[in-house]
């Protein structure tokens, strides 16, 4: 393929570049221009940027953040669980304590960010009803 078609493909065919906006969102920040803050509270939202005005109201995350919050940290967190028995043998309790605690913890971490990547490539591309307004800020 021509450079030109990879790179249509990689953006979606429009001005929106899909990385950069993924990353913005991750960051908890507008991924149309990368200032206003995404959340208004721990994961909910914000309707529009603070900064740019850009809607986000359409934002259809749903169940996907935390599909991918799980399947991380379970991948994360089962080789650990199997190399830490097998080199220590703790009690059942310390273990149920210490994983447990562990994958809370994770799991709190990484929710907002991959939520945040995920309403950035639903800009990105368009996605929900994003395409329907004009951009309000250059990316």
């Amino acid at each position: 393929m021509a450079d030109g078609a990879l790179q249509g493909m990689a953006t979606g065919g429009d001005d929106r570049p899909t990385g950069l906006a993924m990353r913005r969102g991750a960051f908890g920040r507008c991924p149309a221009c990368g200032e206003g803050r995404l959340f208004s509270a721990f994961l909910k939202v914000a309707d529009h940027c603070p900064a740019c005005n850009e809607a986000l109201h359409h934002q259809r995350a749903d169940d996907g953040p935390a599909y991918l919050t799980i399947l991380i940290v379970s991948h994360l967190g089962a080789p650990i669980l199997l190399a830490s028995y097998m080199a220590w043998r703790p009690s059942a309790m310390t273990m149920i304590l210490s994983f447990g605690a562990g994958a809370i913890i994770l799991s709190l971490a990484m929710l907002p960010l991959i939520k945040g990547g995920m309403v950035g490539l639903q800009w990105a591309r368009r996605m929900h009803g994003f395409g329907s307004e004009p951009d309000h800020a250059a990316p």
